[in-house]
């Protein structure tokens, strides 16, 4: 509670230091607000005081008083809440929004974006934007509540009877009461997380076109239908739950306050019938009655309001340490302005999590500086592992990757990864302007042409850049009424986008042919081989390519053949084919293969 306290408090400094002028109109408003009730009730009691003594000054000038004070109490509270509404939606929708995806696209590996406990607190806060934007305002209305039920009870006290004032320990049993139900919604909001997550992405794949042709040619619609549904159904249970208890609490509180301040009031009314105070004590008195209702209300309202934003405050506070933990791991070294040495693997293993098998078991090989390695092996057998360990994406569970005598996990992700370039098999498709698809490889090149031409020549694209109808400039992607590419299209796309930087020290293709035909397959790579000289011959730079097409790594400076996690061969394609063994019998049969087809 203290850290999430801390947290509004920093809201609101954010809010004072982008927006001055609303934040301090906001907070006079509500300021200025809490004196009119109190100052509104006193007026009343002069007024019929002044009635009922027959003194007629003194009942015009409390009238006029009420009157002003009333009006005065209006415009403040709706000017407060136009700038409250203005400034909260700024600070949830867009401060807060923003810095929960700077914040994850700052989690420099992949692993963290399979964590369960974070992908929870992800799903916790998508939405939760504008209850946490809102939240520092209510926890400002709630004490400025608390304030104005304590002057309240203090006129009672002073002006009526000193016994009153135990009114304000009833006035406490609601908020209480309210924060433990509160409590209990918000840890229902986190158990439920991972069946809310579980439904969205059943509903996104029910209703988007990934998937659409097997499910409908599957009949699977219904059954997925009925999964969400389940899912939702399960999610919404314990939340409504947890609500349902939350109303108990906030029910027994009001109980207890409503019995006292009867009470209360029934004292009131006794000492006025036997002469121990005024018509205008009893006026003073149910006009505090009603508006300490009305105060006790708000005060209940902010604290509510304030606690549902805790249900996204401690997500947030969560995955702030989470990232400041995650940013130790960065690494603060500098990668070299050229490879010299290249590349070493020494004993790396790495394992999946939830899962048993290694994906790598103690893998080690070195890559010289400028060479070019071919990594090959059927499916599951590490290789795009292996290339995501040297991006940084992950981290070795044993052993070590050198790069140039320097450990890789003691340099700057953010620097290594400005000196590499990579094309992978799960490739984005990313629905912006064909230009800055491509041109997101080398984000501060993004508009160059030469070099956007540059890499679409390298990624044999430039037929594709022809028939776009706007060229650089051609929107893709049909949701955005854009022009849709083929799954080839959108591999060269992305080919060219690995392309842009032009001294990498690292450049990686994963499957990058995967979707093309024979022939674009066979242009690609003879580009890609030449452009892998070059660079070599400029930064020292290691090409990694992956291919379960042996035809197309015959090139490569050296082979790695893995399987099930482990390097079973290494060599060049001639020295691999003597020795007549896995990589020797698979050549063996894609090749006879081929030439069947053919």
């Amino acid at each position: 509670m203290t850290r999430y306290l801390g947290l509004l408090a920093e809201l609101l400094r954010e809010s004072w230091r982008r927006y001055p002028f609303p934040t301090a109109a906001g907070l006079a408003a509500v300021v200025l607000a809490t004196a009119t009730t109190p100052a509104l009730a006193l007026a009343l009691r002069h007024a019929v005081d002044g009635i009922v003594t027959a003194d007629e000054r003194a009942a015009a000038v409390g009238a006029l008083a009420a009157a002003g004070i009333f009006a005065l109490d209006r415009y403040l509270r709706d000017a407060g809440e136009v700038y409250e509404k203005v400034l909260a939606d700024q600070l949830g929708a867009v401060h807060l929004r923003g810095r929960i995806e700077r914040t994850l696209a700052g989690l420099d590996r992949l692993d963290h974006l399979e964590r369960t406990d974070l992908l929870d607190r992800v799903t916790a806060l998508q939405g939760a934007g504008w209850r946490i934007g809102h939240a520092p305002w209510q926890a400002v209305h709630a004490v400025a509540g608390a304030v104005q039920l304590g002057l309240l009870l203090f006129l009672l006290g002073s002006q009526v009877d000193p016994w009153l004032v135990l009114l304000v320990g009833f006035a406490a049993v609601p908020l209480w009461f309210d924060q433990y139900g509160q409590r209990a919604v918000s840890r229902a909001t986190m158990d439920t997380a991972e069946a809310f997550r579980l439904q969205r992405h059943l509903f996104n794949l029910a209703t988007g076109p990934d998937g659409g042709k097997e499910i409908r040619v599957a009949g699977a619609g219904a059954e997925i239908a009925r999964r969400q549904r389940a899912a939702w159904d399960e999610a919404i249970r314990g939340r409504y739950r947890a609500r349902l208890r939350a109303a108990a609490w906030r029910l027994t509180g009001w109980t207890v306050f409503t019995a006292g301040f009867g009470a209360g009031l029934g004292l009131v009314v006794h000492r006025a019938a036997n002469g121990q105070g005024t018509l205008g004590d009893v006026v003073l008195a149910m006009t505090v009655a009603v508006t300490l209702r009305d105060a006790l209300q708000a005060t209940l309202f902010g604290v509510q309001v304030t606690m549902e934003g805790r249900a996204g405050g401690e997500p947030l506070l969560w995955l702030r340490d989470y990232a400041r933990r995650a940013a130790r791991d960065r690494g603060a070294g500098q990668p070299p302005a050229t490879l010299r040495d290249g590349l070493t693997i020494s004993g790396v293993s790495f394992t999946y999590p939830g899962t048993g098998r290694p994906a790598l078991d103690r893998v080690s090989f070195r890559v010289p500086a400028g060479s070019v390695v071919a990594v090959v092996g059927e499916y599951g057998s590490g290789k795009t592992t292996l290339v995501k360990l040297l991006a940084k994406f992950y981290a070795p569970d044993h052993g070590r990757i050198l790069v140039d005598g320097q450990d890789l996990a003691g340099l700057d992700t953010g620097a290594w990864r400005a000196r590499c370039s990579a094309a992978f098999q799960d490739f984005g498709r990313f629905h912006v302007r064909f230009g800055d698809a491509v041109g997101i490889g080398d984000l501060p090149h993004r508009e160059d042409q030469d070099q956007l031409q540059e890499a679409v020549r390298a990624a044999d694209a430039d037929g594709l850049v022809a028939g776009l109808p706007d060229g650089f400039g051609t929107q893709l992607g049909r949701r955005f009424d854009g022009v849709e590419l083929s799954e080839g299209q959108w591999q060269k796309t992305a080919l060219a986008r690995a392309s842009m930087r032009r001294e990498p020290l690292l450049f990686v293709l994963d499957e990058p042919t995967a979707s093309l035909d024979a022939p674009s397959e066979h242009v690609i790579f003879e580009r890609y081989l030449a452009r892998a000289r070059d660079l070599a011959a400029r930064t020292g730079a290691v090409t990694v390519i992956i291919s379960h097409r042996f035809s197309t790594v015959t090139g490569a400076d050296r082979i790695l053949v893995l399987d099930q996690g482990r390097l079973v061969e290494e060599g060049t394609h001639r020295e691999l084919l003597d020795a007549g063994g896995r990589y020797a019998a698979a050549y063996a049969i894609q090749a006879t293969a081929y030439a069947h087809d053919v």
